[in-house]
């Protein structure tokens, strides 16, 4: 099942994110003041550079040239320390909130998984939990605060410069407008689209990087090195060329900000200057507006170069919103049955994964009783794996129903329901940790004794101990250390390590040669008294042991 992406507005993404700033609302508060009196200070050491010019000079008379030097440095220093408290807030609250991002991301994986997993792309979701969360930074600490900041100094500059003169304030009104808000805002709904792409060509990337080193060997052998090279080169040159184009907007954007600038202070000065020749101002005050003018740009501009990287941000943002506010197909049920004993049924059971498809089941009728191992032989794709994915609610039939004991499994409690089951999937993962580990993910609880029954009757016992370092023997990433047949007898020494009432096996056999196939059975027949299993396979040799035998 694909998850449709929303289409969110800049303002949305932002107000989304800005959201969950609210447990460090006040240290942002903190930021943001000490940010504004930053850079207040750091445009009134100019303003006071200029009055010690012209106090020099004999034009301004207001305060003495010492009094003026010792401002300056009490600005100065001021302005370092105020510099460093701001930007100390905005990454502590930057970092504090990436980390609980984070762990809602995770959070929200862990109820949208496993059907989230089962049909996403691994590398586009890497990409998400890390580098756009990771990005997501920039607009915590350098995206919030400045904003705030700018449009508090450009308020008290326009009140400043129109004290000076009504006319100074308008044109500084003016001024700020345009590069602290139209500029930014063209920019921005002119890159949205292409920071969208950039994101999500970024994220196809990394699949496509994860598939050919995972397939390595298989594309060495088969000869496809070129073609796989080239399709990633493909998607590498429509990153790259998406990049170009975000970067050419991104210098379009800056000589546009560096021009209204220069015109700004151009007008300033012809404005002040025909004030001053018209005896309605101050000479010292019309410096004073120049000055003013030219050095309180800062915040506005920081503002206008903010949008360039906000289109990465904003994409970022709402990719990282799009998994936060995603509806689980299933949602777990915290406060149903447990799960009872007896029979389990299958009633009508139909089930598709998109509603274009046929259907994967249709009307699909089976009782699987207790203390029998029950055989589910069908060709690949009748829905024989997606029956098991039902039965542990991974999905919910579509029509029809699938009863324990009497209760529906979507009345039964999800914690309960998966205690109970053990389910051996086709592929079985296994973790960058020791064998007995590995083993032990069914019971962490589990002694080494119970551990080595459990492989024994997996027919793994004796290769692991082969091992130099037996069960402290450390596999590497995915198990690629060990052949495929290994990988899937630690998968059900998983299972018969479980102590369930029910077994699922999905092909538990497939990739074991037949003398441990022998033994793995004859382990499964064994176990059956206290058991209800599931043995799914498209092989009739393999339903030697089954007691009764469903055709799908």
């Amino acid at each position: 099942m694909n998850h449709t992406k929303k289409n969110r507005t800049s303002l949305q993404v932002m107000a989304g994110l800005i959201g969950m700033i609210r447990p460090l609302l006040g240290l942002m508060f903190l930021a943001v003041l000490m940010g504004c009196a930053g850079n207040l200070t750091a445009t009134f050491l100019t303003i006071f550079g200029g009055y010690g010019m012209l106090e020099a000079a004999g034009v301004y008379t207001g305060l003495s040239f010492g009094t003026i030097a010792a401002v300056l440095v009490v600005f100065a220093v001021f302005r370092g320390i105020l510099r460093y408290a701001e930007q100390s807030c905005n990454h502590y609250i930057a970092f504090k909130l990436l980390a609980r991002i984070r762990h809602q991301v995770f959070a929200a994986l862990r109820k949208l998984a496993p059907a989230k997993l089962d049909g996403s792309e691994k590398g586009n979701l890497i990409s998400i939990i890390t580098s756009d969360i990771e990005l997501l930074e920039v607009f915590y600490a350098h995206t919030i605060s400045p904003i705030a900041i700018a449009v508090a100094s450009s308020v008290f500059m326009v009140v400043f410069l129109g004290m000076l003169n009504p006319a100074a304030g308008a044109v500084a009104f003016v001024s700020y407008l345009i590069v602290g808000v139209v500029i930014p805002v063209r920019n921005s709904r002119k890159g949205k689209k292409s920071g969208r792409n950039y994101r999500d060509s970024f994220g196809n990337l990394n699949t496509s990087v994860l598939d050919n080193l995972y397939g390595l060997e298989e594309l060495l052998q088969y000869q496809q090195k070129e073609k796989r090279m080239a399709d990633m080169a493909g998607k590498t040159e429509a990153l790259e060329e998406t990049g170009r184009k975000l970067k050419k907007d991104e210098n379009i954007q800056r000589i546009a900000t560096d021009c209204v600038i220069l015109a700004a202070g151009i007008v300033m000065l012809i404005v002040c200057g025909l004030f001053v020749q018209a005896g309605q101002m101050e000479f010292y005050q019309g410096v004073t507006a120049v000055i003013g003018m030219m050095s309180s740009f800062g915040p506005t501009a920081a503002l206008s170069a903010l949008s360039n990287n906000l289109n990465h941000t904003l994409a970022s943002g709402s990719r990282v919103l799009d998994i936060l506010e995603e509806t689980p197909v299933v949602t777990d049920n915290e406060e149903g049955a447990k799960l009872p004993e007896g029979d389990v049924v299958c009633r009508n059971v139909s089930f598709r994964y998109e509603e274009t498809d046929d259907g994967v089941l249709n009307d699909f009728n089976a009782v699987f009783r207790p203390g029998k191992i029950h055989g589910i032989l069908g060709r690949s794709g009748c829905g024989k794996s997606t029956l098991l994915k039902l039965m542990m609610r991974f999905y919910e039939a579509g029509e029809g129903s699938i009863t324990y004991g009497g209760e529906d499994v979507n009345e039964i409690r999800t914690s309960s329901l998966r205690k109970k089951l053990a389910y051996v999937t086709q592929e079985t993962f296994l973790f960058h940790d020791t064998i007995e580990n590995n083993i032990k993910i069914a019971n962490e609880n589990a002694t080494r004794a119970e551990v080595e029954d459990a492989a024994r009757k997996a027919s793994i016992h004796e290769f692991i101990m082969s091992l130099p370092n037996g069960y402290d023997s450390r596999l590497t990433e995915l198990g690629d250390c060990i052949s495929g047949g290994e990988k899937q007898r630690i998968g059900i020494a998983r299972a018969f390590l479980h102590k369930s009432r029910m077994i699922l096996l999905d092909e538990p056999t497939s990739n074991i040669d037949s003398l441990n196939e022998g033994i793995v059975l004859k382990s499964l027949e064994r176990e059956k008294e206290d058991r209800t299993i599931l043995l799914v396979s498209h092989r009739k040799s393999t339903m030697g042991i089954a007691d009764e035998v469903v055709q799908m």
